[in-house]
């Protein structure tokens, strides 16, 4: 089978990544149930009878002197993408596919040979990703009595569930009656689940479908029990193995599928990597002579590099993967996943606990802002048991002297409701939206003096309930705040820092409701991701006096509130796409003005283009960006052995406009823009390029105030890890 070597470098996401073979779909109509209560009903005598003819037609397969030799051809993909995000929303990315084509010989009594006589790759992210030699090749004869998978490296010394010592070691129970049809084919099967009867040891979960006739294996889909799992960074191996009727008599395989997910972390951010596969076996000759020079050597082999280059190939790589490979987990792999946690304890399948350096991303660890100058941090995590974690995050500013921090300790699960305890002191950031990546950020506040945070202090004590629910993503917190004004401390290497939001000092009780929708939803055509969150503030006694520049009106607010929300919506249009991006925020207070920390704040090359960062301040306002993105040829950029970029780039012109409530008395304005000012439009032109990683803007704003601006950043999908 397979495995994988790990990618040394996605290495600007530290993935190590897992194997997989991807699959097939068979057609499964239940016929009747096989016995009342079958997911109960272990062990009984009709099961057993069933199992043990299994058992024996298997060995009897094995050891069958009419099988002499048998040769067929291959054809299949090695799929490798990347997921990232907290619960890993949205579907994968690619990074590399390789197609390949494999001659393969069997000869009895053991004798097999596998030989690469095609193979192409085409690369959308830099990897230099690399396979062991099993990795290449089919399972032949539904593996050997004792299960390796990555030549030991990733499952070791797992019993196969029909060898002899199988019904020791397992529980068997028939499901249904099953009618599986394949092509030119139809079989009626029993559906047989397969758990450990000890699952701390190395196991397969899962079931197998065997021919209602014969007891021939038709197919198999299983994972194993975490103890078999010899990688602790191996999330789960899935597994499907089809088997088709050559001639008369033999079962030989078809189809198959296998998908091996490792899962770590970028600091804090969760990144899985996968590699998926997917085989098809055809063209069989039974029985026919084959020289014994073939199996010379190794039992895996490659053609010259000549020979493989001349693989008569058809059309392009990605336009010939199969349906789904490139977007989302076959339905029959998540089957596998579901039935193995249901058959066996959670805990048996469950990575170990560990002690972890814990960041929200590289930021995390060291930036730079005019308030803290340098600052650096490592936080760190642990698991208390299976469903409990406790984090501390310190961080400490080099410019004003100051150590700010978090512990925080969560309950729950992994899928479900987590609470979770929070505790500290930190600088929060007054805007709707980033203007950049923190990375970069913190390069134009270091060298030229461009920090486009709007920062204040908040120290807490509180509570948030983490949930999914109606397809959404839901956050409720409630917690107690000290917020105060931050000076600015720092120099930085060029120029000069703006002045930081004159901040209302003030105790308060802060509770807020948030949703966000991660995977997209189909809407009218349109892909639609967002988000929207609710806040309310009550002062806890009397609010310190009001910074003098503040307002002219001295009296703070009793309680304020604010509404938010972030859409973006997606078409494929004619080889094109369709992007738009909008950012809402309205806020208010039942007397006097809103604390400047409660403001809305655009200004950027996000939510602004051709504005100043500072420069449109208000109490309500909406940003909205509609973009067209067109595929262009770009210079190839040959990167040793991570490949070579693209041929290709995009190319994004956009139009942006803001409307801003311009009559709040609390308002800053960037020099030319008057509060009669409503709407600020820009229009601007992107270059997204370098395995769609890096994203270059020109722009110019219209209206006054208005100006020419430039910016290269990181494209938005890695922010949260930059």
């Amino acid at each position: 089978m397979f495995h994988e070597s790990m990618p040394r470098r996605l290495s600007s996401l530290a993935i190590r990544a897992g194997a997989a073979l991807r699959g097939v779909c068979v057609g499964l109509v239940v016929l009747a149930p096989a016995v009342a209560s079958a997911q109960t009903d272990w062990n009984s005598p009709r099961t057993m009878a069933v199992v043990r003819t299994a058992i024996e037609r298997r060995a009897q397969q094995l050891a069958d002197t009419g099988l002499l030799s048998y040769e067929a051809v291959a054809h299949g993909y090695l799929t490798f993408l990347v997921q990232l995000g907290r619960g890993f929303p949205t579907p994968p990315k690619i990074v590399r596919t390789d197609q390949l084509a494999l001659q393969v010989y069997w000869q009895a009594p053991d004798l097999s040979k596998q030989r690469i006589i095609g193979r192409r790759d085409t690369l959308l992210l830099p990897t230099d990703i690399y396979y062991h030699r099993d990795h290449l090749a089919i399972v032949q004869n539904n593996f050997p009595n004792v299960i390796r998978i990555g030549e030991g490296d990733e499952v070791r010394d797992a019993p196969h569930p029909l060898s002899e010592n199988g019904p020791r070691l397992y529980d068997y129970a028939i499901a249904d009656s099953l009618r599986i049809t394949i092509p030119g084919q139809t079989f009626d099967v029993y559906e047989v689940k397969v758990r450990p009867k000890d699952d701390t040891q190395p196991r397969v979960v899962g079931a197998v479908y065997l021919d209602r006739r014969t007891g021939q294996v038709v197919r198999m889909a299983f994972s194993f029990t975490r103890a078999a799992l010899i990688d602790a960074d191996l999330e789960d191996i899935s597994i499907v193995l089809e088997n088709g009727l050559i001639g008369t008599k033999y079962w030989l395989p078809r189809h198959q599928e296998i998908e091996i997910r490792r899962a770590g972390t970028w600091f804090d951010y969760p990144v899985r990597g996968i590699i998926r596969g997917r085989w098809e076996i055809s063209g069989y000759k039974v029985n026919e002579t084959i020289p014994v020079q073939t199996f010379a050597g190794g039992e895996y082999a490659t053609a010259s590099p000549s020979e493989l280059k001349a693989y008569p190939w058809r059309g392009n790589i990605l336009d010939s993967l199969p349906p789904g490979v490139a977007v989302t987990t076959d339905a029959d792999v998540r089957r596998v996943q579901a039935e193995a946690r249901a058959l066996v304890r959670e805990r048996a399948l469950q990575r170990a606990d560990e002690l972890r350096l814990a960041a929200g991303g590289l930021s995390d660890v060291v930036h730079v802002n005019r308030v803290q100058g340098l600052a650096v941090g490592v936080g760190f995590e642990r698991q208390l048991g299976a469903r409990a974690s406790l984090g501390i995050r310190p961080e400490y500013g080099i410019a004003d002297g100051r150590l700010r921090g978090t512990a925080s300790l969560a309950f729950g699960g992994p899928t479900g409701p987590t609470l979770r305890l929070t505790v500290g002191r930190r600088l929060v950031d007054a805007r709707l939206e980033p203007e950049r990546s923190g990375i970069v950020n913190s390069l134009a506040a270091q060298e030229f003096g461009s920090d486009a945070t709007e920062p204040y202090e908040a120290t807490s004590a509180g509570a948030a309930l983490e949930f999914p629910a109606w397809g959404l993503r839901w956050t409720a917190g409630a917690a107690a705040e000290s917020q105060r004004a931050v000076a600015v401390h720092a120099q930085p290497a060029l120029g000069r820092y703006a002045s930081t939001i004159p901040a209302t000092d003030y105790d308060l009780w802060h509770g807020s409701i948030a949703a966000a929708r991660d995977a997209p939803l189909d809407l009218l055509g349109f892909d639609v991701t967002g988000s929207v969150r609710a806040d309310g503030r009550a002062e806890i006694g009397v609010y310190a006096a009001p910074v003098a520049a503040l307002a002219p009106c001295p009296i703070p607010p009793a309680n304020s509130w604010g509404l938010s929300a972030l859409a973006d919506v997606r078409r494929d249009v004619a080889g094109a796409q369709f992007v738009a991006r909008t950012a809402a925020q309205v806020t208010g207070a039942t007397r006097g003005a809103e604390p400047a920390q409660d403001m809305v704040y655009f200004g950027g090359p996000v939510t602004a283009p051709g504005y100043a960062l500072h420069g449109l301040v208000g109490t309500r306002g909406v940003s909205q960006r509609v973009e067209l993105r067109l595929p262009v040829p770009f210079v190839s950029i040959p990167l040793n052995t991570f490949g070579r970029s693209p041929a290709r780039a995009t190319l994004a012109p956009y139009f942006n406009v803001v409307g801003l409530d311009g009559s709040s008395a609390v308002q800053t304005l960037a020099p030319g823009v008057t509060r009669e000012q409503r709407l600020f439009p820009s229009v601007g032109v992107g270059l997204i390029g370098f395995f769609d990683l890096i994203r270059l803007d020109v722009a110019r704003g219209l209206a006054s105030g208005g100006r020419w601006s430039f910016s290269i950043d990181a494209t938005r999908s890695f922010w949260p890890i930059l």
